[in-house]
């Protein structure tokens, strides 16, 4: 079955600069047990919440399974992690997650490409690893909250 393996909501952008520079101070409490989420807007608390600019993006889903040992959402900079979900493949699917309290869907815009902070924050070459299964970039269509453990995943 899969599952959620770690959620983010972090206030902040940790990203600003050149990587050589490094990542700002990760505040106290971006990885949390459960997120809640807004349709067209996106995940109340993170710093893409409500933005314009970014509510075709602002829920990004990535797949443990592209990820090296060792790295998770603190590093890849996305707001769900799941376990046994090719989440990749489903540009121009409605992805719903289910991981207790109803279905949140998710409309799959586009893929979240890597960029060269990954070089930084999980080690060399992960740039270049990450190419083609950085997660996916999505729109929520309905509000609802998400649990970390099992999850019903389908795919619209």
């Amino acid at each position: 079955m899969p599952e959620i393996v770690e959620l983010l909501a972090s206030p902040t952008h940790r990203y600003v600069g050149r990587p050589s520079d490094g990542p700002a101070p990760a505040p106290d409490g971006e990885l949390v047990d459960e997120i809640r989420v807004r349709a067209e807007l996106g995940i109340v608390g993170d710093r893409y919440f409500g933005k314009p600019a970014h509510r075709g993006a602002s829920v990004t889903v990535i797949a443990v399974e592209s990820l090296p040992p060792g790295a998770g959402l603190a590093q890849v900079r996305r707001n769900v992690l799941i376990h046994g979900v090719d989440v990749d493949g489903l540009v121009g699917s409605v992805l719903v997650l289910d991981s207790g309290q109803g279905p949140v869907r998710l409309r799959v815009n586009r893929p979240a490409h890597p960029c060269a902070w990954m070089d930084v924050t999980i080690g060399p070459g992960a740039w270049r690893g990450l190419r083609g299964k950085g997660g996916v970039r999505c729109t929520p269509l309905t509000d609802g909250v998400l649990r970390l453990g099992p999850v019903d995943a389908r795919v619209e």
